[in-house]
Protein backbone atom coordinates (compact mmCIF):
# COMPACT_ATOMS: atom_id res chain seq x y z
CA UNK A 1 0.00 0.00 0.00
CA UNK A 2 1.20 3.57 -0.91
CA UNK A 3 0.15 6.46 1.12
CA UNK A 4 2.13 9.34 -1.16
CA UNK A 5 -0.44 11.71 -2.85
CA UNK A 6 -0.62 11.60 -6.34
CA UNK A 7 1.57 14.49 -6.77
CA UNK A 8 4.05 12.97 -4.88
CA UNK A 9 5.89 10.91 -7.53
CA UNK A 10 7.34 14.11 -9.09
CA UNK A 11 9.17 14.76 -12.51
CA UNK A 12 11.35 17.73 -11.25
CA UNK A 13 12.42 19.80 -14.51
CA UNK A 14 14.62 22.68 -14.06
CA UNK A 15 14.93 26.03 -17.03
CA UNK A 16 17.88 24.14 -17.92
CA UNK A 17 16.56 20.88 -18.63
CA UNK A 18 13.59 22.23 -20.55
CA UNK A 19 15.83 24.03 -22.87
CA UNK A 20 17.65 21.09 -23.81
CA UNK A 21 14.86 19.09 -24.33
CA UNK A 22 12.91 21.89 -26.42
CA UNK A 23 15.85 21.96 -28.33
CA UNK A 24 16.10 18.31 -28.84
CA UNK A 25 12.38 18.49 -29.87
CA UNK A 26 13.72 21.53 -32.28
CA UNK A 27 16.01 19.10 -33.74
CA UNK A 28 13.58 16.22 -34.17
CA UNK A 29 10.94 18.74 -35.91
CA UNK A 30 13.73 20.47 -37.81
CA UNK A 31 12.95 19.58 -42.03
CA UNK A 32 9.85 17.65 -41.28
CA UNK A 33 7.40 20.11 -42.40
CA UNK A 34 5.22 20.30 -45.58
CA UNK A 35 6.80 23.11 -47.12
CA UNK A 36 10.16 21.27 -48.36
CA UNK A 37 10.96 20.63 -44.50
CA UNK A 38 9.76 24.43 -43.70
CA UNK A 39 7.42 25.00 -40.82
CA UNK A 40 4.89 28.33 -41.54
CA UNK A 41 4.52 29.07 -38.24
CA UNK A 42 4.61 27.71 -34.56
CA UNK A 43 0.92 28.10 -32.43
CA UNK A 44 1.65 27.84 -28.31
CA UNK A 45 -1.10 26.52 -26.20
CA UNK A 46 -0.69 28.53 -23.29
CA UNK A 47 0.38 28.93 -20.89
CA UNK A 48 2.57 25.60 -20.44
CA UNK A 49 4.03 25.55 -24.42
CA UNK A 50 5.11 29.30 -23.91
CA UNK A 51 8.16 28.79 -22.90
CA UNK A 52 8.92 25.68 -25.58
CA UNK A 53 7.34 27.01 -28.46
CA UNK A 54 9.89 30.30 -28.28
CA UNK A 55 12.34 27.70 -28.07
CA UNK A 56 11.13 25.56 -31.15
CA UNK A 57 10.88 28.77 -33.11
CA UNK A 58 14.13 30.56 -32.34
CA UNK A 59 16.35 27.21 -32.96
CA UNK A 60 13.56 26.79 -36.69
CA UNK A 61 13.98 30.03 -37.35
CA UNK A 62 10.04 30.52 -37.61
CA UNK A 63 8.62 34.16 -37.28
CA UNK A 64 4.98 33.38 -37.07
CA UNK A 65 3.98 32.74 -33.71
CA UNK A 66 1.33 32.62 -32.58
CA UNK A 67 -0.99 31.54 -29.45
CA UNK A 68 -3.92 28.85 -28.99
CA UNK A 69 -5.33 29.26 -24.98
CA UNK A 70 -7.29 26.13 -23.66
CA UNK A 71 -8.46 25.80 -20.25
CA UNK A 72 -7.80 22.50 -18.59
CA UNK A 73 -6.41 22.55 -15.34
CA UNK A 74 -7.68 24.92 -12.24
CA UNK A 75 -4.70 24.42 -10.08
CA UNK A 76 -3.93 20.86 -10.07
CA UNK A 77 -7.60 19.63 -10.99
CA UNK A 78 -8.44 18.22 -14.93
CA UNK A 79 -11.48 19.98 -15.91
CA UNK A 80 -13.26 20.10 -19.41
CA UNK A 81 -11.18 21.80 -21.75
CA UNK A 82 -12.13 24.67 -23.33
CA UNK A 83 -11.11 27.43 -25.81
CA UNK A 84 -10.39 30.86 -24.52
CA UNK A 85 -8.24 32.54 -26.93
CA UNK A 86 -7.88 31.24 -30.58
CA UNK A 87 -4.91 31.97 -32.83
CA UNK A 88 -5.00 33.99 -36.15
CA UNK A 89 -7.15 31.58 -38.40
CA UNK A 90 -6.24 33.07 -41.51
CA UNK A 91 -3.08 32.46 -40.82
CA UNK A 92 -3.02 29.15 -39.01
CA UNK A 93 -6.24 27.93 -41.19
CA UNK A 94 -6.73 24.10 -40.71
CA UNK A 95 -3.23 23.91 -39.47
CA UNK A 96 -1.18 22.57 -42.78
CA UNK A 97 2.46 23.89 -42.26
CA UNK A 98 1.72 24.50 -38.15
CA UNK A 99 3.24 23.37 -35.47
CA UNK A 100 1.62 23.07 -32.09
CA UNK A 101 3.69 23.09 -29.01
CA UNK A 102 2.71 22.16 -25.66
CA UNK A 103 5.05 21.32 -22.87
CA UNK A 104 2.91 18.16 -21.96
CA UNK A 105 0.23 15.87 -23.30
CA UNK A 106 -1.50 13.83 -19.92
CA UNK A 107 -5.14 12.82 -21.08
CA UNK A 108 -4.99 14.34 -24.54
CA UNK A 109 -8.14 15.82 -24.01
CA UNK A 110 -6.64 19.38 -24.63
CA UNK A 111 -5.40 18.07 -27.61
CA UNK A 112 -8.73 17.01 -29.04
CA UNK A 113 -9.89 21.00 -28.42
CA UNK A 114 -6.95 22.48 -30.40
CA UNK A 115 -7.07 19.37 -33.16
CA UNK A 116 -10.76 20.32 -33.72
CA UNK A 117 -9.46 23.96 -34.58
CA UNK A 118 -6.53 22.84 -36.78
CA UNK A 119 -7.03 19.48 -37.94
CA UNK A 120 -4.47 19.21 -39.66
CA UNK A 121 -1.72 20.67 -37.65
CA UNK A 122 1.74 18.77 -36.27
CA UNK A 123 1.50 18.54 -32.92
CA UNK A 124 4.61 18.00 -30.48
CA UNK A 125 4.84 18.08 -26.98
CA UNK A 126 8.10 18.14 -24.82
CA UNK A 127 7.04 15.37 -22.13
CA UNK A 128 4.07 12.65 -23.22
CA UNK A 129 2.30 10.42 -20.76
CA UNK A 130 0.59 7.46 -21.94
CA UNK A 131 -2.76 8.04 -22.27
CA UNK A 132 -1.92 11.42 -24.22
CA UNK A 133 0.79 9.73 -26.35
CA UNK A 134 -2.01 8.82 -29.38
CA UNK A 135 -2.73 13.04 -29.66
CA UNK A 136 1.17 13.80 -30.82
CA UNK A 137 3.08 13.43 -33.40
CA UNK A 138 6.40 14.57 -32.07
CA UNK A 139 7.37 14.40 -28.28
CA UNK A 140 10.84 13.91 -26.30
CA UNK A 141 9.96 12.04 -23.38
CA UNK A 142 7.92 10.36 -21.51
CA UNK A 143 6.69 9.48 -17.87
CA UNK A 144 4.08 7.33 -16.62
CA UNK A 145 0.54 8.67 -16.18
CA UNK A 146 0.59 8.86 -12.64
CA UNK A 147 3.90 10.82 -12.62
CA UNK A 148 3.13 14.80 -11.65
CA UNK A 149 5.89 16.97 -13.57
CA UNK A 150 6.76 20.32 -12.05
CA UNK A 151 7.77 22.59 -14.25
CA UNK A 152 10.38 25.41 -13.32
CA UNK A 153 7.45 27.82 -13.43
CA UNK A 154 5.85 25.87 -10.33
CA UNK A 155 8.62 25.52 -8.43
CA UNK A 156 10.28 27.39 -5.43
CA UNK A 157 13.49 26.60 -3.18
CA UNK A 158 12.81 24.97 -0.33
CA UNK A 159 13.21 22.08 2.33
CA UNK A 160 11.52 18.93 0.89
CA UNK A 161 10.81 15.61 2.95
CA UNK A 162 12.53 12.75 1.85
CA UNK A 163 10.83 9.88 -0.52
CA UNK A 164 11.45 7.17 2.38
CA UNK A 165 12.47 7.68 5.79
CA UNK A 166 12.85 10.96 7.82
CA UNK A 167 16.51 11.05 8.23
Amino acid sequence: MNDRLPHEKGFHVSWDQLHRDSRALAWRLDGQGPDGGQWKAVVAITRGGMAPAMIVARELDIRMVDTISVKSYSHQTQAEPKVIKSPDMTVVGDGTGVLVIDDLVDTGRTLEVVKATMPKAHIATVYAKPQGRPMVQTFITEVSQDTWIFFPWDMALQYVEPYRGTD
